[in-house]
């Protein structure tokens, strides 16, 4: 089957202004010991030791695949969101458990490094961006199980391409279903989409990186639950 990525014709909203673009995806988990409990029985404090040991025992039969997608890998780029996401979960020991890549909707850039602003933004917060972008392919619909986007216009976007690939060739039925928005998951932002930064300040991609913090967050605390 042909996996070579659709041209700009297939998104031709995207080729003269490139709104949502790739963003990091960096995440850091703490768990808080409540200081009380509600009921009156002294009810022993759980050890952090437990907690981890506990995650780790729900997160034994995972074996998952995350691939994070926006308009163009490098304006602010999407090929983080990969390298944060394998830190945040190496954090939690399940590295070995997650298969995680990303891409953009469209090939202008690839092969390039990340939007140096972004990259700015991400080593402040001691993550270091070395890989390079890529467009997405057919293949990444098989390949994967949760295909997270930036925004609606994204979703769409990939949404298309979908169905450019399986009038090709042989897909899953549901394949499309894997498709989600990333905010979906956040539970300290109302947001409903991950903010374009690139025509603001420092702000905007502080911004994005607080949000993308939430939703990682909230995304790794409900595939290891369902485990």
């Amino acid at each position: 089957m042909n996996d070579t990525p659709p041209s700009h014709y297939y998104y031709p909203k995207l080729t003269a202004s490139p709104t949502i673009a790739s963003y990091l995806l960096f995440c850091h988990h703490t768990y808080f010991l409540p200081s009380n409990f509600r009921s009156s029985d002294k009810k022993p404090r759980i050890s952090p030791s437990l907690r981890w040991r506990r995650l780790r025992r729900r997160a034994a039969k995972l074996n998952l695949s995350l691939f994070f997608l926006s308009v163009s890998e490098t304006f602010v780029g999407a090929q983080q969101l990969k390298v944060s996401f394998r830190d945040f979960v190496k954090k939690r020991d399940l590295d070995s458990k997650f298969k995680i890549d990303s891409a953009g909707t469209i090939d202008d850039h690839e092969g390039n490094m990340a939007d140096p602003r972004m990259t700015s933004a991400a080593k402040r917060r001691g993550i270091e961006i070395t890989s390079l972008s890529r467009p997405i392919k057919a293949s990444d619909f098989r390949d994967f199980d949760l295909i997270l986007a930036m925004d609606e216009q994204n979703k769409e976007d990939i949404l298309k391409a979908y169905n450019v690939w399986k009038a090709r060739g042989n897909f899953p039925p549901d394949a499309d279903k894997k498709v989600k928005l990333m905010c979906s998951y956040c539970k300290k932002h109302n947001d409903k989409f991950v903010p374009d930064p690139y025509y603001g300040g420092a702000q905007g991609f502080e911004k994005v990186l607080d949000l993308l913090q939430d939703a990682c967050e909230s995304l790794l605390d409900s595939i290891t639950a369902q485990s």
